[in-house]
C-alpha cells in the first residue's frame, strides 16, 4: 500500500469509563466482568481511574486539548457504583478535560441493582442518559439467562428513571433466547414500546467462548426462526417510528447514540478503567494507537498510575486502517461521508480504489462512493464478507 496523502484531521472525542464489577456473571457475558465478593472497593477504584486518566494525558498530551462530546460508564454493573462516586468520576474528568457543553453522559444500569431514588442522584451527577440491561421481559426467560431482575422490576426502574428527568433512555433487549418462540420475541418489543424509551438495541444472542453457555449450550431457535425473529421485530420498530441507524441500534428521531456513532465513524476515545480500550489519534504525526488496560481488578488497581497499568498499546498501520475503519462505518445502515475515510485514516480513498469497485460490483455497496460509502440492503446481510474486502 502506498504512503499516506490524505490530511487527518482531529476526530470527535469520547471518555470510556470501565466498571468491572457485578452482582452475578450471567452464563452469556463475555465481557470483562467479575462478581462483587467481599468488602466495596469504590473509592480505591475511583483514585485509580483517575491516575489511569493523568496517566493516559500525561503519554497523549494532545489529547488535553481535545473536546470531550460523550461519556459511557459501561461494565459489569456501574449501577453498583453510588451516585456519589459517579460524580466523583465526572468532577474529576471535567477538572482534566474539557467537556463539550451538552456532551452526552451515559450510565450503563441493571435494573435489579438500582435503589429506589437513585436516578435523581445520577441526574445531579450529570448522567443524562441511562442504559437499561433488560434483555426480556418473560421472567421464565431472564431466569435462563441468569438476570438477577423480573419484567416488574425492569418497567419499574425505566419509570423512575423518567421521573427523575432522564430523557434518554436506551433498553438492551435480546432474541433468539433458549426456548423462545416468536410471539414472545414480540411480546418484548411490544412491552419495550410502552415504557416510552427513546432509543432500543435488539440483538441476537450468541454463545460466546469462555462463557458458561459456549460450554453447556443450551437449546436455541434455529436460523430461520430467529431470522424471523429479526424481520418482525424490525417491522415493530419501524411502525413504531424507531429507525434502525446500526444493525442491532434503534432510535427515535433524533436520539441516536452519539458515543456508539463515534466508535463506528472511528473517531477517538479514552478508555479508563479495567480492561478498558481507547483509540488514539497522533494528527501531527499521522499514528493511531489502540491501547488498552490491564483487565484483572486487583491487577489495575495495583498499578493504574504507572506504564504498567497497559495490557497494550498497538499501532494502527496504514495496512490495518482500511479494515478498521469499514469493521465500523460499514454497520451503520446510513454508511458515512466518503470524506470521513481520508479525515481519520490519513488514507487516500484511492488507496481502497479496488475493493470499493468490487463491493459495488456485488452490489454490496452503493455506487457513488466517492461521495458516500453506503452499505445496500444486500451488502447489509452479507456484512462480514462486504468487510473482509477490506482485509490486507
Amino acid at each position: 500500500m502506498s504512503d499516506a496523502i490524505a490530511t487527518m484531521i482531529a476526530p470527535p472525542t469520547s471518555l470510556y469509563v470501565h466498571i468491572p464489577w457485578c452482582v452475578k456473571k450471567c452464563p452469556y457475558c463475555d465481557f470483562n466482568s467479575h462478581e462483587q465478593r467481599g468488602p466495596s472497593q469504590e473509592q480505591a477504584y475511583i483514585d485509580a481511574l483517575l491516575a489511569d486518566l493523568d496517566a493516559d494525558l500525561e503519554a497523549y498530551p494532545w489529547m488535553r486539548l481535545r473536546r470531550i462530546e460523550s461519556v459511557f460508564f459501561g461494565g459489569g454493573t456501574p449501577s453498583l457504583f453510588a451516585p456519589e462516586s459517579i460524580a466523583r468520576i465526572l468532577d474529576g474528568a471535567r477538572a482534566r478535560l474539557d467537556f463539550a457543553v451538552d456532551a452526552e453522559i451515559t450510565l450503563e444500569t441493571n435494573p435489579g441493582t438500582v435503589e429506589h431514588g437513585r436516578f435523581d442522584g445520577y441526574a445531579r451527577a450529570g448522567v443524562n442518559r441511562i442504559s437499561f440491561g433488560v434483555q426480556s421481559f418473560n421472567d421464565a426467560a431472564l431466569k435462563r439467562l441468569g438476570r438477577i431482575h423480573d419484567a416488574a422490576e425492569a418497567e419499574r426502574a425505566v419509570a423512575e428513571a423518567q421521573d427523575a428527568g432522564i430523557g434518554e433512555i436506551n433498553i438492551d433487549l435480546m432474541y433468539a433466547l433458549p426456548e423462545q418462540q416468536l410471539d414472545q420475541a414480540l411480546h418484548d418489543i411490544e412491552r419495550a414500546l410502552a415504557l416510552a424509551p427513546t432509543h432500543l438495541s435488539h440483538y441476537q444472542l450468541t454463545l460466546e467462548p469462555n462463557t458458561v453457555f459456549a460450554a453447556r449450550p443450551p437449546r436455541l431457535p434455529d436460523e430461520d426462526l430467529a431470522w424471523d425473529m429479526q424481520e418482525r421485530c424490525q417491522s415493530m420498530l419501524a411502525a413504531a417510528g424507531f429507525a434502525q441507524y446500526e444493525v442491532s441500534a434503534y432510535a427515535a428521531p433524533q436520539h441516536r447514540c452519539r458515543h456508539n456513532l463515534n466508535y463506528w465513524k472511528f473517531g477517538d476515545y479514552l478508555g479508563i478503567g479495567a480492561g478498558a480500550h481507547g483509540k488514539i489519534s497522533d494528527v501531527q504525526r499521522n499514528d493511531i494507537r489502540r491501547p488498552w488496560k490491564l483487565k484483572h481488578p486487583r491487577a489495575y488497581l495495583a498499578h493504574a498510575g504507572s506504564a504498567a497499568r497497559l495490557g497494550g498499546d498497538d499501532p494502527v498501520t496504514h495496512a490495518q486502517r482500511p479494515f478498521e475503519f469499514m469493521l465500523n462505518a460499514l454497520r451503520l445502515n446510513d454508511g458515512v461521508a466518503a470524506s470521513t475515510f481520508g479525515m481519520t485514516t490519513g488514507l487516500s480513498l484511492e488507496e481502497i480504489a479496488v475493493p470499493l469497485a468490487q463491493a459495488v460490483a456485488r452490489g454490496w455497496l452503493q455506487p457513488d462512493t466517492s461521495r458516500h460509502i453506503r452499505p445496500t440492503a444486500l451488502g447489509s446481510r452479507f456484512l462480514n464478507d462486504l468487510i473482509e474486502l477490506f482485509l490486507h
